[in-house]
């Protein structure tokens, strides 16, 4: 492969279909249990962060499997990318405080963080391969490993437990 990203090419391929695959679980997941999902007032904007993290990955390594880009073209991408996976979920998250207000600090928190932690990265990712720095690139790479962290976890919210 040749371009920028030539060197994590396999990287973004193993992704591309980690977050394809994560996402169809996802799907899945939120068919199975619709009825239950729609019952608690937080899991829908829950589930729909999950899917907006794992398409911000899926275009962010598909854009890094688009050959000859320059580096600063593909920061540009990774940037738009890593925008959508922060800022989506943390607008979801607002839309839901005036029906969420018993919920403690500590579940705004942690959700606040899950939002941060997997796509700020992704955004300093960006902003660093637009500078010319290809450090930015393992920015990237901790982003989309931390987005499938988040949303295998909550993943299993949605398909177990769920059901307790």
């Amino acid at each position: 492969m040749e371009g920028a990203a030539g060197g994590w090419a396999n990287f973004f391929v193993a992704e591309v279909g980690a977050a394809a695959a994560l996402s169809g679980l996802i799907i899945v997941a939120i068919s199975i249990n619709l009825q239950r999902i729609l019952a608690f007032p937080q899991l829908p904007g829950r589930a729909a962060e999950m899917l907006i993290m794992l398409v911000g990955a899926l275009m962010a390594c598909s854009f890094g499997l688009m050959p000859d880009q320059p580096l600063k073209v593909l920061g540009g991408e990774v940037f738009g990318a890593g925008l959508l996976m922060t800022v989506s979920p943390l607008v979801i998250q607002a839309r839901q405080i005036p029906v969420m207000r018993s919920q403690p600090l500590t579940w705004w928190v942690w959700r606040f963080l899950i939002a941060l932690c997997a796509g700020l990265p992704v955004v300093i990712g960006g902003l660093t391969l637009i500078a010319g720095g290809s450090s930015g690139f393992y920015w990237l790479a901790a982003g989309i490993m931390l987005t499938f962290a988040a949303t295998v976890w909550n993943a299993w919210v949605l398909l177990v437990e769920i059901l307790r």
